[in-house]
């Protein structure tokens, strides 16, 4: 058994097609396969059922593949701190954020990481939760920016700070009159929502205690974007639930469509996630460092007093 027949193992998982895993390997498909199965005839075990499209890892293969992702990423720690302690942090960075995060959190560092760490090349991907997970698992993520907790066993959750939902409502609606909401105030019947998938939705729910929506206008629209949420409420009627960090930056028109909750405020947390085994510790702590560094004051200083889960 070698390190890299492991490699070529984890290929094969991550992308379930031989030509696909060979080409990343940059070796060809008849090599990759040899190697496959010496490896197999090694262990006396089939790893992946070749009979399926795409090919799929058998349910030995599967705790297998799980103890190879761990052996091969241990060695490629030792490269990796021999690489830092000789060239510094450098390198390539995947980062995958969620899109009710990513448009408020990386412009506050992202500039200063590059400039402070010219040698990392960043790579930033938007994606949903679920994406994320997955991705991180198959290595073709090296961190991800989420709301946690995820109850997932195999990934490590760093929390960077606790950030409260507010109300976003129309000058019209009844609540506008207030200086703060609770959600026992909120009729679903008036609140704009995101597109299933997305992990805020699920919280607002939570939060407003249903299990779904139940909108009730002549008008029905799920985005997945909170800017068109934020427009629809400015042109329309009703009201919609933000994330704090998405209203920084409102001109003070619409900051007076902001109503917060009353305390204990609902907070989300938001989190640094990495798989189990990960790698590049010295440029993801780089990273964390910046992120916090780079918030404001009433973010890093809060405590989490009612955070609202993910269901």
């Amino acid at each position: 058994m070698t390190l890299t027949q492991l490699e070529y193992l984890l290929a094969v998982d991550t992308y379930r097609h031989f030509a696909t895993a060979a080409e990343k390997c940059f070796v060809t498909q008849p090599t990759l396969s040899m190697q496959i199965q010496k490896l197999e005839e090694e262990l006396g075990v089939q790893v992946f059922d070749r009979s399926r499209v795409p090919v799929r890892p058998t349910e030995l293969g599967i705790e297998i593949i799980l103890q190879a992702r761990v052996t091969v990423a241990e060695f490629k720690k030792i490269e990796e701190l021999v690489k830092v302690q000789r060239d510094g942090i450098g390198g390539e960075l995947r980062i995958g954020v969620i899109p009710t995060l990513a448009p408020y959190l990386i412009p506050l560092f992202i500039t200063d990481f590059i400039q402070k760490y010219p040698q990392v090349h960043v790579v930033i991907q938007e994606l949903v939760t679920s994406s994320i997970v997955e991705k991180l698992r198959l290595e073709l993520l090296d961190v991800g920016l989420l709301v946690t907790p995820l109850n997932d066993k195999t990934m490590v959750e760093v929390p960077l700070f606790y950030e409260a939902f507010v109300g976003y409502l129309h000058p019209s609606h009844a609540l506008a009159k207030q200086k703060t909401i609770t959600a026992e105030e909120i009729d679903p019947a008036d609140l704009w929502l995101l597109n299933e998938g997305h992990c805020f939705r699920s919280q607002v729910l939570q939060l407003c205690n249903r299990a779904k929506s139940t909108r009730n206008v002549h008008l029905d629209y799920e985005s997945g974007s909170l800017e068109t949420l934020k427009r629809i409420v400015e042109t329309q009627s009703g009201m919609t639930l933000l994330p704090e960090l998405s209203v920084q930056e409102l001109s003070e028109e619409k900051k007076a469509m902001v109503r917060p909750f009353a305390e204990p405020q609902p907070l989300r947390e938001v989190s640094l996630v990495v798989h189990r085994s990960f790698l590049k510790k010295r440029m993801i702590e780089a990273l964390r460092d910046e992120i916090v560094g780079h918030l404001p004051a009433g973010l890093r200083e809060r405590n989490p007093v009612r955070v609202v889960k993910i269901k």
